[in-house]
């Protein structure tokens, strides 16, 4: 028994002796015992040195850290408006519920939204809208190295690794997956049996810790990486640089996560914290980078092989292109994850302030494939808040050929945005590994959810790109996308951004690119 349970079963028998030494009636304890406790509270207060307002404000104090504890839950359900709630406000939320149910996803009375405030982005209707498609479009991945193409859909489910989701979150999403005909990125955490049993389409994914091809040392085994790569589930190979969240930051699993289950799926040991580094051991140039992808793709028998990151430098990302070309190789996709994204806990200096948004990576890495000649070889894919079919149009617009999602898959199967993702006790049961937890998670009810959610969203995109007479994504063009930059003038993604013809950086590079243009080196990552 602790000091304060002693403390406190001293206190109620002495209150208990001194009611019965006076003769006073036994009901009277009732009302004596929580007086009792407050005074004992009291005198807790006053005496502890670690919180000045307990030792000022004695028991009332502790009305301030209630309010605080209970404070994201009243700023979400009651005073947040429809359209300002970060970082999902609760019309986009409320969207991804009820197409998710498989309800209306429809509002009356006009938007909410300023559409005079700077900023504000709109999609421009044609005067001659096009049928919708009936069979949704997707796009080929697979380069002129690739022997083993596949066809992604438009909308997937982003990276995330089992380990930070359930098992049960694992298995919602993955049947969704199986069930719509769309890819489910595994994160960095390993090739689990949850990710396996569905049958869904899989993207493996691996991190810095190469979990699941790792060698004893934390080095990759291509031996096993080429053995779990065989599977016919997985479809596609990535390789992950960075992550928007966090970019240049390597995870940490506390050693009480890691479970014999965990440990067997990561290749690591049971009950020892796992540490992922913020770089790679296999790559330390541009060159080795894209050598690298090469072998992935081999070793996995000629399937489409990419990387994912969140773009920094884009002296870096030319070296890179630079690389390509001098090789004559090239990653059959790459994923571009915006700082705006994010699943995992990360610092809230990273999470605000480093990495590029996703709408300037696009952008980045669109123009610099264009540029570079590159672009007919290599898909995008953008990974960044994308939850509504505007959100997936607004992406192919600024450059990307598909899209992914981790929250909005999330909220799909039962996510609320309470945002305790990194601590266990996730009131969903999607983000833990506490067992009473995920249990709550129905995996017979969350799984066509996730496969409703994703079907009606890329209808819905299909709807808007109709509306703006396009059937396919291809024909989408960045003139047809405006913003919105004072409240007089509104101006659109063609005269704002600078667009590369193909192979212009090869052949003059424009004035705004030529100096990263030049000073980008295959043979190393210049700052």
């Amino acid at each position: 028994m602790t000091r304060v349970g002693i403390i406190v079963l001293t206190w109620l028998a002495a209150v208990a002796a001194a009611v019965a030494s006076i003769g006073v009636s036994p009901y009277w304890l009732f009302a004596a015992i929580p007086l009792a406790l407050l005074a004992l509270l009291g005198s807790w207060d006053l005496l502890q040195p670690r919180h000045s307002v307990l030792r000022n404000y004695p028991v009332l104090g502790h009305a301030r850290y209630l309010m605080e504890r209970i404070r994201p839950e009243l700023q979400q359900y009651f005073i947040e408006r429809n359209y300002d709630g970060r970082p999902f406000d609760r019309d986009v939320r409320s969207i991804v519920y009820e197409r998710a149910k498989g309800t209306d996803a429809e509002e009356p009375f006009g938007t909410e939204q300023d559409v005079y405030q700077p900023g504000y982005e709109f999609l421009v209707p044609s005067m001659a809208p096009r049928a919708v498609p009936e069979t949704p479009p997707r796009v080929r991945i697979g380069g002129p190295d690739c022997a083993r193409p596949y066809d992604m859909a438009l909308l997937n489910v982003s990276a995330m690794s089992f380990g930070s989701l359930s098992a049960n979150a694992i298995l919602a999403l993955n049947g969704g997956a199986a069930a719509g005909g769309f890819a489910h990125d595994t994160g960095e955490g390993g090739l689990s049996e949850y990710h396996l049993r569905p049958g869904g389409d899989l993207v493996w994914e691996i991190g810095t810790g190469y979990f699941g091809c790792r060698t004893e040392k934390g080095d990759f085994d291509a031996a096993e990486f080429a053995d779990k790569a065989a599977h016919d589930h997985v479809k596609c190979v990535s390789l992950k640089l960075s992550q928007g969240a966090k970019p240049g930051i390597g995870g940490v699993l506390p050693g009480a996560k890691v479970n014999a289950e965990i440990a067997r799926v990561r290749d690591v040991q049971e009950g020892r914290t796992v540490v992922s580094p913020p770089y790679h051991r296999v790559f330390s140039t541009p060159r080795e980078l894209v050598r690298f992808i090469a072998r992935m793709r081999e070793l996995s028998g000629g399937k489409p092989a990419g990387f994912k990151l969140c773009v920094g430098s884009r002296r870096q990302f030319l070296a890179v292109c630079k690389a390509m070309l001098e090789e004559g190789t090239a990653p059959d996709f790459i994923v571009v994850d915006g700082a705006e994204g994010g699943t995992g806990a990360a610092p809230l200096e990273f999470a605000d302030h480093v990495g590029t948004p996703l709408t300037e990576g696009l952008l980045t890495v669109h123009n610099a494939l264009v540029g570079a000649g590159l672009r007919d070889r290599v898909r995008i894919g953008a990974s960044g808040k994308i939850a509504t079919g505007t959100d997936l149009v607004k992406r192919m617009v600024q450059g990307a050929d598909y899209g992914n999602a981790a929250r909005a898959m999330m909220f799909a199967v039962g996510c609320i945005q309470a945002q305790r993702c990194h601590t266990n006790t996730c009131p969903t049961g999607v983000t833990t590994q506490d067992p009473r937890r995920a249990r709550a998670l129905d995996v017979g009810d969350k799984t066509p959810r996730v496969q409703r959610f994703q079907e009606a969203t890329v209808a819905g995109a299909l709807q808007i790109m109709a509306s703006m007479g396009v059937t396919d994504p291809a024909e989408l063009r960045p003139h047809m996308l405006h913003r919105r930059v004072d409240p007089c003038t509104e101006r659109s993604y063609a005269e704002l951004y600078e667009w590369l013809a193909p192979g212009q950086l090869l052949a003059e590079p424009p004035a705004s690119w030529a100096a990263d243009w030049q000073a980008a080196d295959p043979d190393r990552f210049t700052v």
